[in-house]
């Protein structure tokens, strides 16, 4: 008999045993007063079927300057083809774990298996700050379960002490010298320390400068701990965003350039009907909502949400797979539709983890009035932006009518008749050998291989939209070869 989500979450929570051992230790500040520690082990099984997500209770009593936890689970063999045990952990304090995070104070999914918090400082994931009496929250994330059931076990430890003091809190600024009115390239899926990435924010603004970009957006799994990690990118030149990757169970969707500081919760279903609300709060913060690769074959990846609430879509995600073949051509399915009207600008991003993935391959150019948080958003949602595989390649793509009027990439053109001849030209440097394609609402229009240039004509009667890829050579035939750029369409309007 299945047992009650109710029943489940007992049974997950079941045992816990306290151990007092108290330890003398020495304060964070070399020279502080002596401290002791306590230590409590909690222990239980997740059964299959379980919840998303069990809630351990920890009791944190008054007077505990940092607070340690760590964990570990069986991970016993399965026959081919049934997942093995995987467990994400979080944790909340006393504030509760209602939707929204009030409580939140970090998560680091699977990413590492222990981490600690304090007045001042935190483990990569988690925010520092006071460790007031209460009921806190282990939360533990059975990404998946063995059929044998999940056990695990967490040590907590509990340092006792003076707080340590609070650390003033600073964000990357907003605006920073840039060109006026230019394209500007950057990379809005990258991971650090604060996730699951393997680099810190310092040695990726690095590279991110080394590959020619402009502007980075913090996207780190289901916290937004690192938003203060980037303070002194400006020295380098490079604009930061603060956002998040909110990783639910039924796809991943970035939250780009939202106000400083904003948590965007990430615990329910395409099922509960709740990712409105959490939309809302994105646009309230600020930034656009973008579905992140939205036909990713990894479990809980694939986005099952809808566009409804998304202001772009992410359809080349790091290295071009099929996948990726297949997030273009449904988005190309959702401009057919759209007659100009709400259409979704397409994005491009690395999705950087560690090497040998690669900053900024692929990276969004967008036309920009300045290098600000403002502009930059400002050009992604209206669709001025084009993908590229890296810096070295640029694309120049235009459509213009007989009397001298012209748009360029995410913009319409009026064309007073709709018979009118309207002229399209494509560009393209630092993409030598590369086919140039043009696609409309009709399909493929034109092909032209090794090409670094090309001229179509059309009028609005027979084209809604005309868009550009710039491809390599098949390496599957009869599949193009991976693109080397990809851009927004421009819309012709009689």
């Amino acid at each position: 008999m299945a047992l009650s989500r109710r029943a489940l979450l007992a049974q997950a929570a079941a045992s816990a045993t306290a151990v007092a051992a108290p330890s003398p230790a020495v304060g964070a500040g070399g020279g502080a007063a002596p401290t002791t520690t306590t230590t409590t082990t909690l222990r239980g099984t997740i059964p299959p079927g379980a919840p998303d997500f069990v809630y351990v209770p920890l009791d944190v009593p008054s007077g505990v300057r940092e607070l340690r936890v760590s964990y570990r689970y069986d991970k016993p063999p399965t026959p081919p083809g049934t997942p093995g045990n995987a467990l994400d952990i979080g944790l909340f304090d006393q504030r509760g774990t209602a939707l929204g995070g009030r409580g939140f104070r970090g998560w680091s999914g699977g990413a590492r298996s222990e981490f600690f918090l304090r007045g001042d400082e935190a483990t990569p994931g988690y925010l520092p700050g006071p460790l007031e009496r209460g009921r806190w929250q282990i939360a533990l994330g059975p990404y998946t379960v063995a059929p044998q059931g999940l056990p695990y076990e967490i040590t907590v430890t509990f340092v006792h002490g003076a707080p340590a003091p609070a650390v003033p809190v600073a964000y990357p600024p907003q605006r920073i010298p840039g060109r006026g009115r230019a394209w500007y390239r950057g990379d809005c899926h990258v991971h650090s320390v604060h996730s699951d990435g393997r680099r810190t924010p310092t040695e990726i603004i690095a590279l991110a400068r080394a590959a020619g970009l402009d502007f980075v957006n913090t996207s780190e799994h289901n916290t937004h701990s690192s938003h203060t990690a980037w303070a002194g990118a400006a020295d380098s030149g490079l604009l930061v965003l603060t956002g998040e990757e909110v990783t639910t169970r039924t796809g991943h969707v970035l939250a780009v350039g939202t106000d400083p500081g904003t948590f965007i919760d990430w615990r329910y279903r395409a099922r509960d009907g709740r990712f409105a609300r959490f939309a809302r709060a994105v646009r309230q913060a600020g930034g656009l909502v973008v579905p992140a690769h939205p036909h990713a074959t990894c479990i809980g990846c694939a986005w099952k949400f809808g566009l409804g609430e998304a202001d772009a879509v992410e359809v080349w995600n790091g290295p071009w797979t099929a996948d990726d073949e297949v997030s273009l051509a449904s988005w190309d399915a959702t401009l057919c539709g759209a007659n100009g009207a709400r259409w979704l600008p397409a994005l491009a991003h690395s999705d950087y983890h560690r090497d040998p993935d690669r900053i900024g391959g692929p990276q969004t150019v967008v036309l920009a009035d300045d290098l600000s948080r403002e502009s930059i958003l400002a050009g992604l949602r209206a669709g001025r932006a084009y993908a590229a595989e890296s810096s070295a390649v640029s694309v120049d793509f235009t459509a213009v009518t007989p009397r001298g009027a012209h748009a360029g990439i995410g913009e319409g053109l009026a064309v007073a008749d709709p018979g009118a001849e309207v002229l399209v030209r494509l560009s393209v440097t630092g993409a030598e050998g590369c086919e140039l394609r043009l696609v409309t609402d009709q399909g493929l229009a034109l092909t032209v291989p090794a090409a670094t240039a090309l001229e179509w004509r059309t009028t609005p009667a027979r084209t809604a939209y005309v868009r550009a890829e710039v491809r390599h050579p098949p390496q599957a035939p009869p599949l193009p070869g991976p693109p080397a750029a990809l851009t927004n369409p421009i819309w012709l309007r009689p």
